[in-house]
């Protein structure tokens, strides 16, 4: 089916019907904010002075009181109006797909004209109201009178519609309520208009769709999608949870589930029934060793009775699966000599049964069935069937003390009399008859298990000791239901639904089959989390689990459990523990994984691998089952495989005990015996200590980027200053790296150990300090890509982000490159290490002693390290690599950097390819493991093919060179303000307050290149605004490396590199006016990105215009700066604009052409509104330089960048909020 125009009709109308609705609502005196009182004049009931019959009135009360359950206020009255309109919606698509298949019983159209007619050319019912009329219950004399009328189509038509749905109710009472039902009051108006509801309904879903029942499980999905998203991501209320988690399954999955579920079954006891040639995606199963076959024959029955067969559906939802499971039962009918007109009432009555929390999906499910049977039996609407298909209901707001007084099993009620469902009895329970206790007792025990019904669905276990009296007070309850006693009926009809949902989940079946809703554990509301935490703690890492755990426990010994799930039950550590559980005590029978790859389509139509299964409820260890992928280039553009099953790989079939060789046991069927024997070797842990780093449980208060703190507190030794180095992981880099953070271990981590709850119990987790200062390998614990392994020798710490395996340094270095290796990426990826890489995932990993890579390992590491140090963020930072032997041109030097680079890359290559090999021939492993490293695999800032590996290759070289450029400007700044020199290596000032720095001055520290007075470089967007500004001083900077000779060359080639991706290229702008540009436009941001939001270099600015910038070294800020900014330079500015506006003023009035008076004109203005930014800055500024602001570098960027108010650039993107108005 395609579904593309249901998918653009659905949402709309939702929203039409809504609208709709809460029109209707209005007339009725119900609102978002109110309720309108109805009083009563006769016979009539009056509201916003509308008048309405006292029926209408009870009705109406009926909606308020149901809107008051749901809470009313603005979240209830949505509720309830989403409520009704997905009733009516419901009961339209209902009437629309029997009146196309010709089920209505009088023959005639409802909702359109005749086959395949647009909405506006009438309704073939109206051309007939008189002669359907008795069938729809209507009065004939008043039907006749609105036709006469002829004004009255409108009325007519409502009264008609009604009638069908009353009819209806006969047959389908839990879709279509009993006669003056109150929703009826929300019927949408203007049905017969232009307007009307219905016009979409017709005219946009082409009538071929009709002719498949799946059509309303589509519209279903459809309808709720844009609810669904609004609720996704949050924790989910038990009232959203059908829309979070609703989700149609495709009709190939349907058949794949229930063929190898229920035609599995059948099949195993009569292998040579035809049925299997009629189940396309049955999987004939693997040839099995005799004693395999023995066990299988021991289990399976000799003779099936189809009338004994029950099959569920425990999270039914529309009720696609049913439909199928009907399909297959009537073929399993026939097949036995079962005449065809008897067959749908059996199956309903006897095999199928469902549930839901949904209501509406209930529903749908129910009217899916039913319409099934209906194409084998036309007189199936009139055989009174009870189907098994049942929305679970809540008992959160029954009296069962009342209602059992007033069901009065024991005969002991008068007569007449009348209860209140909400009072206390005047009845003695002790008087309880011995015979109906039981059905008391077990009454009281269901309150207690359905309280939280709508919220635990199916998940809710009903004890199968008490199938038996259910089964019997069912019958009671029925008999009841149909009684003439008002009170006793009503109180047997609100128990009924109770007890056959609880009947139906005491039960056990011989097949469970579900799309089961998928939400994970940060979805889960309290309700759903604690009741997961206490009955199924293997499972409760989402809804989808909980579900494939709770089916085992419905089914008869030896049942089949069929599911479509998420995949990450195959693989993930925390499933670890449910995934052991399933094996050892259930025998996966075959299994469809259908991985997403990032890109394509899924069947499913969701960004997720899933996985369909089979499951038996017996353990068969050395049962072969069978396994295959379904990958997103493998289906068509319907999501239905090309093929089935893959005919291009043939998966060995697999058992229990070979999955079990894997630690965590992992569902990894596609590897070959040679990778699966691997895990037989000696682990990791046998030979490493692998451990979990400290977790502060606040890193924002105890962590910090090393370049934030003064560097007189920072130490590589322990307990000697405030802050030491520690291992926080990050971004993918193999070998060394992201070495950024620092970690306050004053007093030996005194504040980190006594970080405390405000209950008193200790919050921090400081575990595993003893391995701090010792030689480790390193990996990113969370990550969504590729796991990366780096060395770090004896000065850090490590935190709970950088678990670590610590060894003698020879031994560390040998499995480090194991690590590296595409082998290990490979293992960990099969043991579940997609996102979280734990200790437990690297610690069961095969160590392969008798390889020697250690010489390998350390040059790879030297090579890595040696390209992190040339960046200005490392730790042991020497200088830029352009400038490691300068000639006199910049592009000289950058093809000399860009060779040796390159020659690093190569080397690099060339150990991993040799590593990789080593390992391949030790192993005897195939290419599909072990392959040639690629390029953007070798984590090198010198490896354009790294840096820009989400770029086009072609783009990637010009992209490198703008990126080297942006670089050497920051560098540039950075001997600008004192933080580097050209005279020194390394990071040569870093204290705090410009302490020390005249000392530094004295010792000629800047000597070749003076560093800036006061820390302060202001950004100029034109030259004449400033005589050091920072354009100034990169151009000086420029000189006094490579010389004055090829200055103009050389700020060219700067220039021009800086276009080809830092800025766009401007015409007819000189190298210098391009400069200056990228340090008024992107600069900051660049050194934002450098600085990881921790900049070290503040921009002071004084707004949009950009009338005053300036950057300010933060270790050399100190109490005096601000009022050294003020006086030295923005003072001085707001003179030069004052002049430079009068000049321009003078020039504008002595133009003489009319476009030199315009560009003048805006010239001016453009100065007026910088002079106002300017003098608003210099208030605010005048008014902080004279409190005289500290700053403790201790606190950290963040902390202290939210002191300045609005004087600095983008407060709340480094702050993480705006910033407080000055006092």
């Amino acid at each position: 089916m395609n579904t593309n125009k249901l998918k653009a009709y659905a949402p709309k109308a939702r929203i039409a019907f809504m609208e709709a609705v809460m029109k209707r609502a209005a007339v009725l005196g119900i609102y978002e904010d109110k309720i309108s009182e109805a009083t009563t004049q006769g016979t009539d009931t009056i509201i916003d002075g509308r008048v309405f019959t006292r029926k209408q009135g009870q009705q109406r009360q009926q909606l308020v009181n149901r809107l008051k359950a749901l809470g009313g206020g603005k979240e209830g009255y949505n509720q309830f109006i989403n409520e009704m309109a997905f009733t009516w919606f419901n009961r339209f698509t209902a009437i629309r797909f029997m009146e196309v298949n010709e089920y209505l019983d009088h023959g005639f159209r409802v909702l359109s004209k005749k086959a395949d007619a647009e909405f506006g050319e009438g309704f073939e019912i109206l051309s007939h109201a008189t002669d359907v009329a008795d069938d729809l219950g209507l009065e004939k004399s008043k039907v006749v009178e609105m036709v006469l009328a002829g004004n009255k189509e409108d009325q007519l038509y409502n009264e008609l519609l009604l009638g069908q749905c009353h009819q209806l109710n006969t047959i389908m009472p839990f879709m279509f309520e009993k006669l003056d039902d109150a929703t009826e009051l929300l019927l949408p108006g203007n049905l017969t208009k232009s307007d009307s509801i219905l016009k979409e309904l017709i005219n946009d879903i082409p009538e071929d769709n009709w002719q498949e029942i799946e059509v309303i499980g589509w519209l279903y999905q459809f309808y709720i999608s844009e609810h669904k998203d609004a609720v996704m991501g949050k924790v989910v209320k038990k009232e959203d949870i059908p829309a979070a988690t609703q989700l149609f399954t495709p009709n190939w999955i349907v058949k794949y589930l229930v063929q190898n579920s229920l035609g599995h079954q059948w099949l195993s006891t009569y292998p040579d029934s035809e049925l299997k040639d009629k189940m396309e995606y049955y999987i004939t199963p693997a040839e099995q060793s005799d004693e395999v076959i023995a066990q299988l024959k021991a289990i399976t029955p000799t003779s099936i009775d189809p009338e004994e067969i029950r099959v569920l559906d425990p999270a039914c939802g529309s009720g696609h699966i049913l439909v199928e499971v009907y399909e297959v039962l009537r073929e399993i009918y026939l097949e036995r000599g079962y005449r065809l007109r008897e067959i749908p009432e059996l199956i309903l009555a006897k095999n199928i049964y469902g549930l839901d929390i949904d209501d509406r999906a209930a529903q749908m499910a129910a009217f899916a069935v039913l319409m099934k049977a209906r194409e084998d039996d036309k007189r199936i609407f009139s055989r009174d069937i009870k189907l098994n298909i049942h929305s679970i209901q809540s008992t959160e707001n029954l009296n069962i003390n009342q209602l059992w007084a007033d069901l009065d099993l024991d005969g002991n009620k008068q007569s007449g009399s009348i209860g209140d469902l909400f009072a206390e009895p005047q009845f003695d329970f002790n008087e309880v008859s011995a015979e109906n206790k039981v059905y008391f007792d077990l009454l009281r025990y269901l309150k207690g298990q359905f309280i939280d019904a709508k919220n635990l669905g199916s998940l809710i276990e009903v004890d199968s000791q008490h199938l038996e009296s259910l089964t019997v007070l069912q019958e009671k309850l029925a008999v009841k239901a149909q009684g003439s006693e008002v009170t006793t009926r009503e109180a047997a009809q609100t128990l009924l639904p109770i007890v056959e949902q609880a009947a139906i989940l005491a039960r056990q079946y011989d097949v469970v089959v579900a799309n089961p809703p998928y939400l994970g554990a940060k979805g889960l509301n309290s309700g759903l989390k604690d009741y997961a935490k206490e009955k199924y703690p293997t499972s409760k890492f989402d809804l989808f689990s909980l579900f494939m755990e709770r089916s085992f426990s419905l089914l008869q010994e030896n049942g089949l459990n069929a599911m479509i799930v998420m995949e990450s039950w195959m693989f993930l550590s925390s499933f670890e523990k449910f995934r052991e559980q399933l094996l050892d005590n259930h025998t996966i029978m075959n299994l469809l994984h259908m991985p997403y790859s990032g890109r394509g389509r899924t069947s499913l139509g969701i960004n997720f691998g899933t996985s369909a299964y089979v499951i038996a409820n017996y353990s068969s260890k050395d049962y072969q089952a069978k396994y295959d992928n379904l990958h997103f280039d493998e289906i068509d553009s319907n999501g239905i495989p090309l093929t089935f099953p893959q005919e291009s790989r043939v998966f060995t079939p697999l058992s229990v005990s070979k999955l079990k060789l894997i630690p965590s046991s992992p569902i990894v069927f596609w590897i070959n015996d040679s990778i699966r024997n691997l895990f037989r070797k000696p682990k990791i842990s046998d030979f490493f200590d692998v451990r979990e780093g400290l977790g502060t449980r606040d890193d924002e208060k105890f962590l910090r980027r090393f370049w934030e703190v003064s560097k007189l507190k920072t130490s590589e030794i322990k307990n000697e200053k405030k802050w030491i180095r520690t291992d926080k992981s990050g971004p993918f880099r193999k070998w060394y790296g992201n070495a950024d953070f620092i970690m306050n271990w004053e007093n030996d981590g005194y504040e980190i150990k006594n970080f405390r709850n405000p209950d008193g119990s200790l919050k921090s987790r400081p575990q595993n300090t003893q391995y701090f200062f010792k030689n480790a390998v390193s990996w990113n614990k969370v990550g969504s890509g590729e796991t990366a392994f780096r060395y770090r020798d004896s000065s850090w710490g490590f935190n709970d982000a950088a678990p670590s395996l610590f060894g003698d340094e020879q031994d560390l270095r040998n499995v480090h490159a194991l690590l590296c290796s595409p082998l290990y990426k490979y293992l960990i990826k099969i043991q579940g290490g997609t996102l979280n890489v734990t200790t437990g995932v690297i610690k069961s990993l095969p160590y392969i002693q008798d390889i020697d890579l250690t010489s390998l390992s350390k040059e790879a590491h030297s090579i890595v390290k040696d390209d992190w140090d040339c960046q200005e963020c490392s730790w042991d930072f020497k200088g830029i690599q352009l400038l490691s032997n300068p000639t006199n041109r910049v592009s000289f030097d950058y093809k000399a950097m860009r060779l040796k680079q390159n020659s690093s890359v190569s080397k690099l290559h060339d150990i991993e390819n040799t590593i990789n090999m080593m390992i391949s021939n030790n192993l005897s492993l195939g290419e599909e493991i072990i392959s040639e490293v690629k390029p953007e695999r070798l984590t090198l800032f010198g490896n354009e093919s790294y840096v820009f590996n989400n770029s086009d290759s072609y783009l990637r070289e010009g992209l490198f060179k703008s990126y080297t450029i942006s670089t050497f400007v920051s560098f540039a700044i950075g001997c600008a303000m004192g933080r580097f020199s050209l005279g020194r290596e390394g990071l040569v000032y870093a204290d705090s307050g410009n302490s020390g720095f005249k000392e530094l001055v004295a010792e000629g520290a800047y000597k070749t290149f003076p560093a800036d007075d006061d820390g302060i470089v202001p950004i100029a967007s034109e030259e004449w605004l400033f005589e050091d500004d920072a354009s100034t001083r990169f151009r000086e900077f420029v000189k006094t490396v490579w010389g004055e000779e090829h200055l103009s060359e050389n700020l060219e080639f700067v220039a021009d590199s800086l276009c080809l991706d830092a800025i766009k290229p401007k015409k007819n702008e000189s190298s210098m006016d391009t400069i200056r540009r990228y340090f008024s436009t992107q600069f900051y941001k660049d050194h934002l990105k450098t600085y990881k939001k921790r900049p070290i270099y503040w921009l002071f600015s004084s707004g949009k215009e950009k009338a005053f910038e300036c950057l300010v070294y933060l270790h050399r800020y100190n109490e005096s700066t601000l009022a050294r900014m003020r006086t030295e330079y923005v003072t001085p500015l707001m003179g030069k604009m004052e002049a430079q506006h009068k000049l321009q003023s003078e020039l504008e009035q002595s133009a003489s052409s009319t476009v030199e008076k315009k560009r003048l004109q805006k010239e001016i203005k453009s100065i007026e509104k910088k002079q106002a930014e300017l003098r608003t800055f210099d208030e605010e500024l005048k008014h902080l330089a004279e409190m005289k602001i500290s700053i403790d570098l201790d606190d950290g960027v963040k902390v202290n960048y939210g002191k300045f108010a609005n004087l600095l650039h983008d407060v709340k993107g480094i702050h993480g909020k705006k910033p407080d108005p000055i006092k």
